[in-house]
């Protein structure tokens, strides 16, 4: 892999790069879809080749217990079994079975997690080793560290655990020998303490991984104490190394993390609002497509002037009709217009930093940041 920093914001810190790896080149900042089981939910391949994404994020967790990473592995990794041709990301699995000892269903120690999976009911464990292994089968171009992910609201003494277990973790998937052709992000954990962050980035960087991620945010924090943390360290993580925020990308995340110099993001979030009906509106707030104005303008396009296949085709109308009828159709065209939300915004923002005009972008487009 290799990553070449082409402009940085004098004025904010945004970035601008180049991502190459064995399966593709990805230009920085860049929108990641989430495949969480080798496939975006309701949207195929080829649309989301057509929607401009560059890279995918595949569910270590998901994938390891179903079809599990052997068998991914004998059939020639996950570009061949899923068809997906281009890189993909793979999470280590930590962020979920955390999720199930905060629900009491998983113990934790110094040497990883044992659980219960939610499809067959069998115990599993999964340590630093382990999930570096399962991911060495997926065959990602680049892959997570295993890293303790303590929930928003723990304790100053359950994030201090959190941060030197990330750390004795971090050292054990270093010692992991990967494939050629993959890379190992470290993950900065710390919660909302900023010292403890501090140490974590210390830490870490003195391993000196090809690539680092701020975790442990978007986990029941105030939407200002992510912006915090993101703004304040964002910053100190390696200067000539992709720089990648987990788990957030909605178009204020976008804003706050692209000027504050983060390179990659991932978000769940399109797929999610539309099938509970919703999409980003003219202002890039989320907005329900039953509101009642819909049948009052039902000549209009969810977004007017969005160049998106779903706006170019179809009527708010229509599509109101679609998702109270419960036709699956419109999950998809709703999931299309999110995507295609996020990635050119991130592109018309990756365009602004080249040319110099970043900043004047985002008040143009009345950004926050």
């Amino acid at each position: 892999m290799k990553f070449t920093l082409l402009k940085t914001c004098p004025i904010t810190g945004a970035r601008a790069g180049i991502l190459e790896t064995a399966h593709g080149i990805i230009e920085t900042p860049v929108f990641m879809p989430v495949a969480t089981k080798g496939s975006v939910r309701g949207v195929p391949w080829e649309t989301i080749e057509n929607l401009g994404a560059e890279i995918v994020l595949g569910n270590t967790y998901h994938l390891h217990i179903r079809p599990g990473e052997k068998f991914i592995e004998s059939v020639g990794g996950l570009q061949k079994w899923s068809g997906w041709q281009g890189p993909y990301l793979t999470d280590s699995g930590g962020y979920q079975v955390f999720s199930f000892a905060r629900r009491g269903k998983a113990k934790i120690t110094d040497k990883g997690v044992t659980f219960k999976d939610d499809l067959a009911g069998n115990t599993h464990h999964i340590g630093p080793t382990e999930s570096m292994n399962i991911q060495k089968s997926l065959g990602a171009d680049i892959v997570m560290a295993f890293d303790h992910c303590p929930s928003g609201d723990a304790t100053r003494e359950d994030v201090d655990l959190a941060v030197e277990r990330t750390f004795d973790w971090a050292k054990q998937c270093m010692e992991v020998e990967l494939k050629s052709h993959q890379n190992l992000f470290l993950i900065v954990q710390g919660g909302r303490y900023e010292d403890l962050r501090e140490r974590s980035l210390e830490q870490l960087i003195s391993l000196d991984s090809p690539g680092y991620a701020l975790g442990g945010v978007s986990v029941g924090e105030t939407r200002e104490e992510v912006d915090k943390v993101v703004k304040a360290h964002a910053k100190f993580l390696p200067k000539h190394k992709p720089r990648y925020l987990m788990g957030v990308g909605t178009p204020r995340d976008l804003t706050v993390g692209i000027s504050s110099g983060i390179d990659m993001f991932d978000c769940v979030l399109p797929t999610r609002l539309s099938r509970h009906g919703s999409f980003y509106g003219e202002t890039n707030k989320v907005v329900s497509v039953t509101q009642k104005s819909f049948t009052e303008n039902s000549e209009q396009p969810l977004v007017p002037g969005c160049e998106c296949t779903t706006c170019k085709r179809f009527s708010r109308a229509y599509l109101k009709h679609l998702f109270l009828r419960s036709e699956l159709t419109v999950y998809h065209y709703l999931s299309v217009h999110n995507f295609h939300t996020l990635i050119q915004l991130t592109k018309r923002m990756r365009k602004a930093i080249l040319e110099d005009r970043f900043p004047q972008f985002c008040v143009e487009a009345n950004l926050v940041f």
